[in-house]
């Protein structure tokens, strides 16, 4: 398990959201799907202080991670954190790496 970061990811988090220097946590939430769970879908908020985290990722100077609370979510992927124009805001792909 494993969490990318894309520079235009990275760019709207720091400029959109002002987390230069913070964390960004993600985690598993009831109700909604994602391309892997139904039922599930995903979430992020900003804390600056990770608890058992149990991947991290440090880009530009924001922190983002998952801690062993979720594990259970991303188990059996990578994620990877891009931005989608159409949107204005971040979007999420899984990639399965083997784990499971």
């Amino acid at each position: 398990m494993k969490i990318t970061v894309t520079d235009a990811a990275s760019k709207w988090f720091r400029e959109e959201m002002g987390m230069t220097g913070r964390g960004i946590r993600f985690f598993g939430k009831v109700y909604g799907k994602t391309p892997v769970h139904q039922g599930f879908s995903l979430g992020m908020t900003p804390d600056d202080n990770p608890r058992d985290p149990v991947v991290t990722e440090s880009k530009d100077d924001v922190t983002y991670y998952i801690t062993e609370g979720d594990e259970w979510f991303f188990i059996g992927y990578d994620l990877t954190v891009d931005y989608d124009e159409k949107t204005d805001g971040p979007k999420y792909d899984y990639t399965e790496n083997g784990e499971l």
